[in-house]
């Protein structure tokens, strides 16, 4: 490009190096194409990558654009967290100030990012809010026979279809900025899961995204009581190119979301501690 960019990577949702979720953020971003964005986003190969824009809004912080391996993403949920670390930690040793919001301007809407810092002021982390509200779409079917073959989750898992359970809910795609598949699988299940990319893509096709992606986040419930639960969950992108995703932010605030919004009595209660990447090994969660 003959031009030169920074950038720095950070792992998400973790206390130790190359673990969690890694990150890729271009810190400033001006001048890119989307075209270059994308293929920087690809040559990182990493689940998703930022670009940080100046931002249409002079009150907000910045404007925020994230890429998958194969395409762009309105929202994300460890890209909006390592970005805002990645922001406020290079303006710590700058001695540059930020305040304690950070505002990031996506294509699902206003992000407010809380920076988390020690007492003596040392940026440790973030937390954030949605840019939108529960939404629930479509129900996908568990199982469907159609020409003799089977469709639809449980098939794009790999499952047998008596696997998803359907008692609480119904598979349904849910968003809070991005949209997901979310079924609840038998907990003994939940480790056999294996997508199959030729079964997603069709399912992709029958109920389209309008992110042109088709993710699949399974859950299934491990422990605990009424207003507070352990679950394990896995999430599946393979046609954003993520076979398997380590920790997915939006998802799991989906999930949680979901589940209030199916007790609302509960909801004051409710306590999720939820386990992501058990399955792909003890240096991915």
């Amino acid at each position: 490009m003959g031009r030169q960019y920074r950038y720095v990577t950070v792992d998400v949702f973790t206390d130790r190096a190359f673990t969690g979720n890694p990150l890729a953020v271009i810190t400033n971003a001006a001048g890119l194409t989307p075209d270059e964005m994308q293929a920087i986003a690809g040559e990182f190969n990493y689940s998703e990558s930022t670009f940080v824009l100046p931002p249409e809004d002079p009150a907000h912080t910045a404007r925020v654009r994230i890429f998958t391996r194969r395409n762009e993403i309105p929202f994300a949920g460890h890209p909006n967290i390592g970005t805002a670390f990645a922001i406020a930690h290079a303006a710590e040793h700058s001695g540059a100030a930020v305040g304690s919001t950070i505002l990031f301007e996506e294509g699902a809407g206003l992000v407010p990012v809380d920076v988390l810092r020690e007492t003596d002021g040392r940026v440790v982390g973030a937390t954030l809010t949605a840019p939108q509200p529960l939404t629930i779409g479509r129900t996908i079917p568990a199982a469907e026979v159609s020409r003799d073959h089977r469709l639809d989750v449980a098939r794009c898992v790999g499952l047998e279809p008596t696997a998803v359970r359907t008692s609480t809910h119904d598979p349904v795609t849910a968003s809070i900025g991005l949209p997901f598949v979310i079924a609840e699988v038998a907990p003994d299940m939940i480790g056999a899961a294996q997508p199959d990319a030729t079964a997603v893509a069709d399912a992709a096709r029958r109920f389209p995204f309008e992110t042109g992606r088709f993710s699949i986040h399974l859950y299934a419930r491990t422990g605990g009581e009424r207003g507070e639960a352990e679950f394990h969950a896995r999430m599946f992108s393979p046609l954003g190119g993520t076979v398997e995703d380590p920790a997915t932010g939006s998802a799991n605030s989906a999930l949680v979301a979901l589940l209030a919004s199916l007790d609302p009595a509960a909801t004051a209660l409710l306590t999720v501690n939820i386990l992501q990447g058990v399955e792909m090994g003890p240096d991915k969660h």
